[in-house]
């Protein structure tokens, strides 16, 4: 049976992973929406290929453009903010959330509106939106599944299991490309090096939060909304390999654990198939015998303090979350365009925080409006620096 299937975010990481899997079954898919940023030419690319209803270009500027570049298609093209929630809201199977940053919020909760199913890759939509957006989901029916390796891999791990019989979950995070450097050498970290990730090939912001682990500490924060076993019962620990994706301790002292190789298609197919499996067409499998060793060790928080803001960040509750998401965002884009060094993004998100006082935003327009004072104030810290 032909599904459908609307992609936020079409020229990233995820969607060009995504669009692989769609591509080698073209009888399993018939696209409704694509959108990019302001990448046009290969929106458009791929907009004609996979026979897209709509392609939407955040960028307004680039409309013409767009337009110019699908003409002779029956493609409508359109562009803005606004277009992106329409088309998140056009009726799909299957939306896949892969929008980067706050800009996801909107087009996510869209979709989630429907009542369809959302892959959800997006991770400020739990990070800054998560009581709100998990409100929205219970409140639509919408089946949420988590795309990001780690949350996907929890979920497969808690299939057919109760909640309530989880002892502990624990994430697995690889440390990045700097976790065995003393703070002297972090202190002269450069975007160069901090974008280089030993494992995974992802873009320049996230390879910054790899290698601060801000990553793993909002992983922390979606898992706290997608998983509700409790703060107390969540975990990280540091895994170089990055072969055990996550893992879920329940009561009776068993631990399942999901396995696979550093490829996003795994988890992106396994929401695809979901609830059944797909064969997923990969370079090279999983070889343990290969591999040799899989090491664990506990997470350091003196040089790497991200993860100990995030879980106090996530405590708070309320918009602190948000701050602390926004916080960030404003401090690595400092970094990569080398205004502050590696260690002051860390310092600069928790100045941040100890800013504000917990408040709980009760819609999405409230988080924006957290998000958008707290990069206010990031950014004022930069100039008075």
């Amino acid at each position: 049976m032909t599904r459908t299937i609307t992609l936020l975010g079409a020229t990233g990481s995820i969607g060009a992973s995504t669009l692989d899997l769609v591509r080698r079954a073209p009888e399993a898919w018939r696209v409704v929406a694509l959108t990019a940023h302001s990448n046009v030419p290969e929106l458009a690319k791929l907009a004609r290929e996979f026979s897209a209803e709509v392609a939407v270009i955040g960028d307004p500027a680039r409309l013409e453009e767009l337009r110019a570049a699908l003409a002779g298609s029956n493609i409508h093209a359109s562009a803005g903010p606004q277009a992106l929630v329409e088309a998140a809201a056009r009726p799909a199977d299957l939306t896949m959330a892969a929008i980067v940053g706050c800009a996801g919020l909107a087009p996510t909760m869209a979709a989630i509106e429907q009542g369809r199913t959302v892959a959800l890759a997006n991770k400020e939509a739990l990070v800054s939106a998560g009581e709100v957006m998990m409100a929205a989901v219970a409140r639509t029916g919408t089946t949420l599944l988590p795309v990001d390796s780690e949350h996907n891999a929890i979920f497969q791990c808690l299939a057919g299991n109760d909640l309530a019989h989880v002892h502990r979950i624990t994430l697995t995070a690889s440390g990045g490309p700097f976790r065995d450097w003393s703070l002297e050498q972090l202190r002269a970290a450069t975007p160069a090096q901090a974008v280089k990730h030993p494992n995974w090939d992802m873009g320049a912001k996230i390879s910054v939060d790899s290698a601060t682990m801000f990553n793993k500490g909002l992983e922390l924060i979606e898992a706290f909304h997608l998983f509700p076993v409790g703060l107390e019962r969540l975990g990280i620990v540091v895994h170089p390999q990055s072969v055990v994706h996550s893992m879920v301790e329940y009561r009776d002292g068993s631990t399942l654990a999901q396995l696979g190789p550093s490829d996003m298609r795994v988890p992106i197919a396994s929401c695809l198939a979901w609830p059944a499996r797909a064969d997923t067409p990969l370079a090279g499998a999983l070889n343990l015998g290969q591999i040799g060793e899989l090491t664990f060790r506990a997470p350091d928080e003196v040089r790497f303090p991200a993860t100990r803001l995030a879980r106090q960040a996530a405590a708070a509750g309320g918009a602190m979350p948000a701050v602390l998401n926004a916080a960030n965002e404003v401090a690595v884009a400092a970094f990569l365009a080398g205004r502050i060094g590696f260690t002051r993004i860390a310092e600069m998100v928790e100045a941040v925080l100890a800013a504000y006082a917990p408040s709980a935003p009760r819609d999405l327009a409230a988080v924006l409006a957290v998000d958008a004072e707290a990069r206010a104030r990031a950014e004022a810290m930069l100039v008075a620096a």
